[in-house]
């Protein structure tokens, strides 16, 4: 069976997007570039509207990734959920993702680095935080052991140690550690980072407290 183009019209909301009309009757939407190729008067067979809507499906689905892509750099298991979510189908998600990986858009290597770097600069973790945060973004494990595999552990933790000391500045000193050891803790240090971390800043702060007793005194 054969239906004729019968109109092409620019859509008032979207003006990359082009509605077709087969026999007097609108029939789907196509992003502009792939209308570009019809023509009115053309007719089509079951077999071409079909690949016609399938493609539509796979740049509208690809459009939605790259919007999704714009906020931050995602992992595939992210852009693959986000367009679930939106109810594509897996053998679009498939085809979307393979384009992205090809343009260098999508990758799972680049993204881990960036999210160690990004968690390093504002808001440190240690290597059991960071692989639960990797692993729910569906990294391999394989991935994210390679791009810990050169994290400063022990820079991380200082740098968090000193945003908890502040942060409890003003707590008693047994309050103090015990917070602190838990504020780092919560970021997936391990104990025995935290242990001559926590005692460092306690020791720190008695040296604060006598140095002003003795400016006081003077």
């Amino acid at each position: 069976m054969t239906r004729e183009i019968t109109a092409l019209r620019v859509q008032k909301r979207n003006k990359d997007r082009v509605n077709v009309y087969l026999d007097g009757q609108f029939a789907f939407g196509l992003a502009a570039i792939e209308a570009a190729h019809l023509q009115i008067g053309q007719t089509l067979d079951d077999e071409q509207i079909t690949g016609l809507r399938h493609r539509d499906e796979i740049e509208r689905a690809y459009e939605r990734a790259l919007n999704y892509l714009s906020y931050r750099p995602r992992s595939e298991w992210e852009v693959e959920r986000n367009l679930r979510d939106k109810d594509v189908q897996d053998s679009v998600i498939e085809v979307v993702t393979g384009r992205l990986t090809r343009a260098g858009l999508l990758d799972d290597k680049e993204f881990a680095r960036y999210w160690v770097d990004n968690r390093m600069r504002f808001n440190p973790r240690g290597l059991r935080g960071l692989r639960h945060e990797l692993r729910q973004r569906g990294v391999s494990h394989s991935i994210i052991d390679e791009t810990l595999a050169t994290l400063d552990v022990e820079a991380a933790a200082r740098q968090a140690a000193e945003v908890g000391a502040r942060r409890y500045s003003q707590a008693a000193p047994r309050d103090f550690r015990r917070k602190l050891q838990a504020y780092l803790a919560r970021r997936g240090f391990s104990y025995a980072v935290i242990k001559p971390l926590v005692q460092e800043k306690l020791e720190e702060r008695r040296d604060k407290v006598e140095w002003k007793a003795r400016e006081k005194d003077d």
